[in-house]
């Protein structure tokens, strides 16, 4: 007899990240649940038309609104989805300069709100996405997940690194495995509009210069969405277990010793310079870039480099699309989606 199919929670199903997993989830035959607020931090109608693919599927029901007011994740969380994966977040290093308080109620206050509704109604398995960013000032580089992550330079690191320890109160207190993923720099089709690929192709093909921040002497882990939504797809299946009841120890493992919760990186593991990284976007574009050299924005890092070890340990994947491979794909969806 064949099990009924899983019940996935996604919170910020019409994001970029989040789009991309509901998909894989539809395509693993889960029954999806999709909130997201449609907030018009970058293009709406971006979002809308991704619910709007998910929606083709009879698995897919969405859900709009905020996931900080009150009460509204509880009532999702009263069917009792086996897995919830919280992807909604206000992100962005800059614009939490212009609007820290955006990040206080998405990240802080509707992080809160999910944590109680988990509370309530236990899932098998919480997931949550952290960053890259939580490592700031730490200049560790490969980053490991048992590294320090003690010096956020943006308010935006910073509440991800208070979801972290939000999280790890929960896990300890009420018992829900709870597994925190840290992703760097991820890109690929459908991506938002704020990154960096996105604002570089639509300059180039427009023939406007390209901004290039700390003279361009900055070294990325750009990691490409499927490789990222394959690495969650399979930490889904992998909770962390609580402290007595554990096996023989995974080497460099994040496993708290105190709750069934886990940190762990998402990222190609081979950081690229930004110098490399333009020359695979002319090269997909068919243009040189005009590049206008900027000063290091404030709360940006000069590196990120994920250390991925642990995913591979507890998982057995390791990401593999290459950035010229990446950008090409990304380049051709952005010309046939802009018929440009």
């Amino acid at each position: 007899m064949r099990e009924p199919p899983r019940t996935a929670l996604v919170t910020g199903s019409a994001g970029f990240i989040g789009f991309h997993l509901c998909r894989r989830l539809l395509a693993d035959g889960f029954r999806v649940v999709g909130i997201d607020a449609m907030t018009p931090y970058y293009d709406v109608s971006l979002k809308e038309r991704r619910h709007a693919i998910l929606l083709r599927s009879p698995g897919f029901r969405a859900e709009i609104g905020r996931i900080e007011e009150p009460g509204r994740l509880a009532g999702l969380m009263a069917a009792r989805p086996q897995i919830v994966v919280h992807l909604a977040a206000q992100a962005g290093v800059r614009y939490a300069l212009e609007n820290p308080r955006s990040y206080a109620e998405a990240n802080l206050a509707g992080t809160f709100e999910l944590l109680e509704a988990a509370r309530a109604a236990p899932p098998a398995h919480l997931l949550m996405a952290s960053t890259s960013s939580v490592y700031g000032a730490n200049p560790d580089l490969p980053h490991a997940e048992t590294d320090r992550a003690d010096w956020p330079l943006s308010f935006y690191a910073a509440t991800k690194k208070a979801n972290e320890a939000m999280a790890h109160a929960y896990a300890h207190l009420h018992g829900i495995p709870v597994t925190m993923f840290r992703f760097f720099t991820v890109y690929g089709p459908w991506g938002r509009p704020d990154m960096a690929l996105f604002r570089f192709t639509r300059a180039i093909l427009a023939g406007e210069p390209i901004e290039v921040y700390n003279r361009g002497a900055m070294r990325r882990d750009f990691t490409y969405v499927d490789d990222l939504v394959e690495g969650v797809r399979r930490l889904i299946d992998c909770p962390p277990a609580p402290p007595g009841a554990r096996g023989a120890p995974v080497e460099g493992d994040s496993l708290s010793p105190a709750a069934p919760w886990r940190v762990v990186n998402i990222g190609a593991s081979e950081p690229v310079s930004l110098g490399d990284f333009i020359a695979a976007v002319e090269a997909a574009v068919g243009r040189r870039a005009e590049q206008r050299l900027m000063p290091m924005q404030p709360g940006d890092v000069p590196a990120t480099w994920a250390d991925t070890s642990l995913l591979e340990r507890l998982t057995g994947f390791r990401p593999s699309v290459g950035i010229e491979e990446g950008v090409r794909r990304f380049v051709a969806w952005y010309r046939e989606h802009y018929g440009v």
